[in-house]
């Protein structure tokens, strides 16, 4: 599939959701999420090694936002169930696991 010859011909590039560098972003957010829970469980526990449900929930739903925003799973949903999947749920997600992860 050939890329437009100018940035806005099919509609993105001109800073809305559909920004490639956004989409790309939060695919790898959820690629490096996925890692960490996959490759360092141990990530979402609590200092004496219980499990943190908080956390994981906050770092699942990271990660299901980044891959349902870059794949553009999302745009094809009504705007109540793609707020949850945007890249800035995906990023505001992350950022409070990081926070409950720090509070340990």
């Amino acid at each position: 599939m050939a890329l437009p010859d100018h940035p806005a011909a099919d509609g993105r590039g001109q800073g809305g959701a559909d920004d490639i560098g956004l989409r790309i972003l939060s695919v790898l957010t959820g690629l490096v999420v996925a890692g960490l829970l996959v490759f360092a469980p141990y990530a979402s526990l609590n200092r004496w090694g219980e499990a943190d449900p908080l956390a994981a929930m906050l770092l699942l739903w990271s990660m299901v936002a980044g891959f349902a925003s870059g794949l553009g799973w999302a745009a094809r949903l009504p705007f109540v169930a793609r707020l949850p999947l945007s890249s800035p749920a995906c990023l505001g997600a992350l950022v409070l696991a990081v926070f409950q992860i720090a509070g340990h």
